[in-house]
């Protein structure tokens, strides 16, 4: 049998695909998937003209596709441990570009996990530097987090400290937020707090409840189920003594980040007009054209490392398919697995079993060509 990657077609005229994949998590980034599935398609359509559009949705690789110097310094991960971390500075527009994933991220920690003392601080270290270098407006992306605490890491790093009952500083983590009382503020930073706030969730989750931070995202992140309520609660505590309502849509991300930016800004400002969540993928999707260049597209690719329930609430895969269904064009998903099926009329790719990431993406995206020009034949 003759391989898809050896058996090169040429349809006419040269169909126009896009390829906006999300990036996978360790392996691969954004763009360098875009540019392998991207490979995969030319082996079949070799004349396809092929625009690459890496995508993100506030998870690791956000902060990279925006433009800007990228700064890199030392800081601590989720468990407290020494690390380097980058973001971007676009000085220009005073704007930074910060991922909590890129110093309070699972992979960091994925070894020995930390649900209920892993902390946002080293996050704020970079909020801090941006400042200092001149940053008016702070984007953070939140996703692919370690952390459950409610931005209360970040708000130590810029000098407010939860307090309990007795007037002793929270130990840290989402696991002591049951026990807050109060908030330390005498040595806040003030610059860094009155920033413009731009918060990209990659979820509609609210902060508490069944479907928010800590029952869906929690177990990922080595949480077990009696951590679980425990981090509930904890959040829950923190949105009371915030005053912060925790059924707000997006508040659920990045272990409840927003919480804690929310409470710091309108307690700066005196309301939370300094504070935006936004859906971070359609952000993206604005700020790199992608719409513009969907348009008069064949065939829209997409990809990410799982398709599951959590797809349909703001990720890329999502996004990316909602667009691609507008333009009219046919729409593909390459993922190392799928939990949940996409929408009728979706061509879904599962990457083959092997250990090289590249090779991996370029059969899929191979595939992906074949499923397409057997499609358009079909549709004739």
């Amino acid at each position: 049998m003759t391989s898809p990657a050896s058996a090169p077609f040429d349809p006419a005229p040269s169909p126009k695909v896009v390829v906006a994949p999300d990036s996978f998590k360790s392996t691969a980034t954004a763009a360098e998937a875009a540019e392998w599935l991207a490979e995969g398609v030319r082996s079949v359509i070799r004349d396809a003209q092929i625009v690459l559009t890496p995508m993100a949705d506030g998870g690791e690789g956000t902060s990279a596709l925006f433009e800007g110097e990228r700064v890199r310094l030392p800081t601590t991960t989720a468990a407290g441990r020494l690390t380097e971390a980058e973001y971007t500075y676009h000085a220009a527009t005073k704007t930074a570009y910060i991922d909590v994933s890129a110093a309070s991220g699972l992979p960091a920690v994925q070894d020995d996990p930390v649900p209920l003392t892993g902390d946002t601080y080293g996050t704020g270290v970079l909020i801090a530097d941006a400042q200092t270098r001149g940053a008016e407006r702070i984007v953070l992306g939140l996703g692919g987090t370690a952390t459950n605490d409610g931005g209360t890491g970040i708000l130590v790093a810029l000098g407010v400290n939860p307090l309990d009952q007795a007037g002793y500083q929270l130990t840290p983590g989402g696991g002591a937020l049951e026990h807050l009382a109060s908030f330390d503020t005498a040595k806040v930073n003030v610059p860094a707090g009155a920033v413009e706030w731009v918060l990209l969730t990659d979820t509609t989750a609210p902060a508490t409840g069944p479907e928010g931070a800590a029952h869906v995202f929690a177990p990922q992140k080595g949480a077990a189920d009696a951590d679980v309520e425990v981090l509930d609660r904890g959040l829950a505590r923190l949105c009371e003594v915030a005053d912060v309502d925790p059924a707000t849509p997006g508040l659920g991300a990045a272990g409840g980040v927003g919480i804690g930016i929310t409470w710091l800004s309108t307690m700066l400002h005196g309301d939370a007009s300094h504070v935006h969540v936004l859906p971070g993928a359609r952000v993206v999707a604005e700020s790199n054209w992608l719409t513009e260049h969907i348009d008069g597209a064949a065939l829209v690719i997409t990809g990410e490392g799982r398709y599951d329930g959590q797809t349909g609430t703001g990720k890329v895969a999502s996004v990316v398919g909602e667009l691609a269904r507008e333009a009219g064009a046919v729409f593909a998903v390459a993922a190392g697995r799928f939990d949940e099926q996409p929408a009728d009329g979706t061509i879904a790719v599962v990457l083959p079993e092997t250990d090289d990431v590249r090779e991996q993406l370029i059969q899929a995206g191979a595939e992906i060509a074949v499923a397409y020009l057997n499609t358009s034949t079909v549709q004739g």
